[in-house]
């Protein structure tokens, strides 16, 4: 392949990665802004923090009802609707004068996640040869990860200076961007042929599906378990200021952003040999971090590497599914980004539960540390899956099929 081949693939993916990079900013920022926002609309940090798990059920329920509602339409089109959705939520959430307002906001904003992520996946890995669509979707996913290295602490600083109602406004502004980005470097993309709404939910009864979306948010839960929470965790374990916790939450996006293109390039060879590995590695990590959460620089170094590990196994996770569903592709990938964020829910409730039971801060990491553990677990039960299933025929580009290297 020539350079400018490889460029020309590459370039629309960049109009991709800026969405994704304004949809993380979004929804992780209000993770650094928790003290902020409970104090302006008058609740606690734990009730604030319903605000995660708010959008992250805007998102379940958005991604079937926004795979339905675009189905046929075209792919680019569809795109450029959602992320209008997604600038209008953000100047919502940055006007909402009460907290029930905020939560409605977020969760209108939350419709347009999982079906830009799950579509912009399919399109991502249709841009590019087969045995580069994992690094493809990774690209796209690069904007995810990108938020948490520069959108949330920069958010962060941003809102503890301004005020939080900046750091919203400042987002639409980002998507804005992403939408400009879409329709001028996306090409047209006819929607997928679609053997029919009831044949594509059909792939609900494949169980390498369901296990696939299960492991999803079982991943999303260990990691928003704690994640949900750390600026209290740095606040009053390690006892970093609100300007050094932006480095720590610097150094955690860093982690995810090396993961995320660590993970594509496995996940196109051996994906789920390789989230094995990552969800034992993530229960070490996080099972350490109850240690090592009590001094600054075990601390910084215990982030990155957790950052580095949740987010290598996404697009393996990814793929998995879509290959498992490789007759409804867009709506198994939109669905799964609705799986991760009921995972995103689950993770925040378990761990403002345990906060509320009475667990300190510091030994919150071992919630996520159990999900891990049950996600590793259930890596087995995939594997017996593919021994009795055999392997899933994906299709390619030009309609030929293909084996997936498990």
């Amino acid at each position: 392949m020539s350079f400018l081949t490889h460029l020309r693939e590459r370039i629309p993916l960049f109009a991709l990665t800026v969405g994704a990079f304004g949809i993380g900013s979004t929804e992780f920022v209000i993770m650094g802004l928790l003290p902020e926002v409970a104090g302006d609309l008058h609740v606690s940090i734990p009730s604030a923090g319903m605000l995660v798990t708010g959008y992250a059920m805007g998102v379940v329920v958005g991604a079937p009802l926004m795979a339905v509602v675009l189905s046929k339409a075209p792919r680019k089109g569809a795109l450029l609707a959602l992320m209008a959705i997604f600038m209008l939520g953000n100047l919502l959430c940055a006007l909402a004068p009460s907290f029930g307002l905020m939560m409605a906001a977020r969760v209108f904003t939350a419709f347009a996640h999982a079906a830009f992520f799950g579509m912009g996946a399919v399109v991502a890995a249709d841009l590019v040869p087969r045995d580069q669509r994992a690094q493809a979707m990774a690209l796209m996913f690069a904007g995810l990860t990108l938020a948490n290295v520069l959108g949330v602490p920069g958010g962060t600083a941003l809102g503890q200076a301004l005020g939080w109602r900046y750091t919203f406004g400042v987002v639409a502004a980002i998507g804005l961007v992403a939408l400009v980005g879409l329709a001028a470097l996306l090409p047209r993309m006819a929607a997928l042929p679609s053997p029919g709404l009831a044949k594509e939910f059909g792939m609900l009864r494949d169980p390498r599906v369901l296990l696939g979306m299960a492991l999803s948010a079982v991943s999303a839960a260990s990691l928003f378990s704690v994640f949900t929470y750390i600026r209290p965790i740095l606040s009053t374990v390690t006892l970093v200021s609100d300007q050094a916790a932006s480095g720590f939450l610097l150094l955690f996006g860093v982690g995810l952003t090396v993961g995320n293109l660590l993970g594509g390039r496995l996940a196109d060879r051996r994906p789920l040999r390789m989230l094995v590995g990552a969800f034992f590695l993530l229960a070490v990590v996080l099972g350490g971090f109850t240690l090592s959460s009590a001094y600054w620089w075990p601390s910084l170094l215990t982030l990155f590497v957790w950052g580095v590990i949740s987010f290598a196994a996404v697009p393996a996770l990814q793929i998995r599914v879509m290959d498992a569903a490789h007759n409804a592709p867009n709506l198994a990938s939109t669905l799964n980004q609705g799986g991760f964020n009921i995972g995103c829910a689950s993770g925040a409730y378990l761990g403002g539960l345990a906060i509320q039971s009475g667990v300190p801060y510091d030994q919150l990491p071992w919630v996520g540390a159990a999900l891990a553990l049950l996600a590793f677990g259930m890596t087995f039960i995939a594997r017996a899956q593919d021994r009795k299933y055999g392997r899933s025929l994906a299709p390619t580009r030009d309609g030929a099929a293909f084996a997936i290297d498990l």
